[in-house]
């Protein structure tokens, strides 16, 4: 089992022991997240590694900020504010953010490494990018670093 897997497995424990229903609510649906994706890569009891734990986690927050849009459209404050609470206990998973100067060099290596020209290499641009900043930068923040270096 990956570290970030056992640790949201001990985090559930506490949540259930201090009975912090919506720290619980939370982890219980990234568990079954992190369940099912393993599920659909390779069958039962297959294990995740935590980039890919890290992938399910931004995700999860992903459709929580898309409901938060949709709550505040439709005057729903409450249950926007329940979201954002549910994005706070995500991010406690996610490893510390890079900077946007960290962000600019991992781009400038890949593209030294991939020899990237232009957008139409950015396929392999973006994988070897996302591998160099090991899930610490959502991939809208990398996508417009790099639209900022190809044209």
């Amino acid at each position: 089992m990956s570290n970030l897997t056992t640790q949201i497995t001990d985090d559930m424990k506490t949540a259930m022991r201090e009975r912090n229903k919506e720290a619980l609510n939370v982890i219980r649906a990234l568990k079954t997240a992190i369940t099912n994706t393993a599920i659909e890569k390779a069958g039962a009891g297959t294990e995740l590694d935590d980039n890919e734990v890290i992938t399910i986690i931004r995700k999860q927050i992903k459709q929580r900020q898309d409901s938060i849009e949709q709550f505040e459209k439709a005057g729903r404050a409450e249950l926007a504010e329940t979201e954002k609470v549910e994005i706070t206990v995500l991010e406690t998973y996610l490893p510390a953010a890079l900077s946007q100067e960290e962000i600019e060099k991992a781009v400038t290596e890949a593209i030294s490494e991939t020899g990237a020209e232009s957008r139409k290499d950015i396929g392999n641009f973006m994988k070897v990018l996302q591998e160099k900043t090991g899930g610490r930068a959502d991939g809208k923040t990398l996508s417009q670093a790099v639209m900022k270096h190809l044209s």
